[in-house]
C-alpha cells in the first residue's frame, strides 16, 4: 500500500491532494495533517467525495504525525504564505520555526520514506529539512524548478506554436529570482532552441518565467494548481519508479546547498543528478544563484 502524508492543508497542500485524487497514480491512501484539525477533517471529507469519480478510489483521512511512520512520502506544504510585495526569501525565518516543529514530530516516528518539500523559500526549506531530519540527500527532495520548467516549455511552445512535449529545456538554480535558463542545453525536436528563438525572445521568456508567480499572486493571492500538479508528477515518479528526469531541488555536496537541477527520480528518491555542460556565462549565473541561496541560509535565526 502506498501512503502519502501531506502536512499543511493550505492552498498548495490541497491542490496537491486534489490532483492526487483526480488523476491516475499509485497512491492508495492520503493522510492530511494540519494545526487546524477540523480543517483537515473537512478537507478529507470533501476529497473523499471527489475520489469517488477516480477509478483508483484513494482513501483520504485526517491524521496525526504518528501516521508518518509507515508513509512512503511525507510532503510538507505547511508554512506562511508569500504576501504581495514579498519575495520567496522573505519567508525564511517565518518558516524555519514551522519546519523545526514539524520535523521534530516526524522524527519521533519510524518514518524512512521520502521527504517532498513545497514550502518557500523552496531550496532553503529543503536544505533545512535535510539538516533537521538527518536523512540522506537522495531522500529529501524539493519541488525545485519543476514548475518553472513547465512554465518555460509552455512559453516556448506558445511563442513557436509547438507542443511543450517536444521541447526539452530546463530552468535551473534557485527557485526564485536568480533562476535562469541554460539556453545552450535547450532543444526543440533535434535542434537547438536558439535556432528558432531570438535573443529578445529568450529574454522575454525568462522574464515571464521568473515573474509568473508574482503576477499570479498579485491577481489571486497565491499559486497552487501548477505546483499541485508538479508535486503529483514527482510523486508518480517515486511510486512508479519511472526514472523520470525532473528539475527538482537536489543536494549539491560541493557547495552544501540545494538548488534546481535535472535529476533522475525513482523509488529511492533522487537516483542520479545529471551534470549539464554549461557555457562560461551560464556557469557564472549558476554560481550567482547558488550564492543567493547561501546568503538566505545565513539569514536563518536558529
Amino acid at each position: 500500500m502506498n501512503k502519502v502524508v501531506i502536512v499543511g492543508c493550505g492552498n498548495v497542500g490541497m491542490s496537491y491532494a486534489f490532483s492526487l485524487v483526480t488523476t491516475k497514480n499509485k497512491v492508495d491512501e492520503i493522510v492530511l495533517i494540519d494545526v487546524l484539525k477540523d480543517k483537515a477533517v473537512g478537507e478529507a471529507m470533501d476529497l473523499t467525495h471527489a475520489a469517488t469519480y477516480n477509478s483508483n478510489r484513494i482513501k483520504v483521512r485526517a491524521g496525526e504525525y504518528s501516521d508518518c511512520g509507515d508513509a512512503n512520502i511525507v510532503c510538507i506544504c505547511a508554512g506562511k504564505n508569500q504576501n504581495v510585495g514579498e519575495t520567496r526569501r522573505d519567508l525564511i525565518n517565518k518558516n524555519y520555526a514551522v519546519y523545526k516543529s514539524i520535523i521534530d514530530e516526524i522524527k519521533k516516528t519510524s518514518f524512512d520514506g521520502i521527504f517532498l518539500i513545497a514550502t518557500n523559500p523552496l531550496d532553503v526549506m529543503t536544505y533545512i529539512t535535510k539538516k533537521l531530519s538527518g536523512f540522506d540527500y537522495h531522500k529529501v527532495i524539493g519541488s525545485g524548478t519543476v514548475l518553472d520548467t513547465a512554465r518555460l516549455r509552455c512559453l516556448i511552445g506558445d511563442t513557436l506554436k509547438i507542443s511543450p512535449k517536444n521541447i526539452h529545456a530546463y530552468v535551473i538554480g534557485e527557485h526564485g529570482d536568480s533562476e535562469f535558463v541554460p539556453w545552450s542545453n535547450a532543444i526543440i525536436g533535434l535542434n537547438k532552441a536558439t535556432d528558432y528563438l531570438s535573443e529578445d525572445d529568450c529574454s522575454r521568456i525568462l522574464y515571464d518565467v521568473r515573474n509568473s508567480a508574482y503576477d499570479i499572486i498579485n491577481k489571486k493571492g497565491n499559486t497552487s494548481y501548477g505546483i499541485g500538479m508538479c508535486l503529483t508528477n514527482i510523486t508518480n515518479a517515486i511510486l512508479g519508479d519511472t526514472n523520470e528526469i525532473m528539475t527538482v531541488s537536489a543536494y549539491n555536496e560541493e557547495n552544501d546547498v540545494y538548488f534546481g537541477m535535472p535529476a533522475i527520480i525513482g523509488k529511492s528518491g533522487i537516483k542520479q543528478i545529471l551534470p549539464l555542460e554549461l557555457s562560461s556565462i551560464e556557469r557564472d549565473r549558476l554560481n550567482k544563484s547558488i550564492d543567493c541561496i547561501k546568503d538566505t541560509i545565513k539569514q536563518i535565526k536558529m
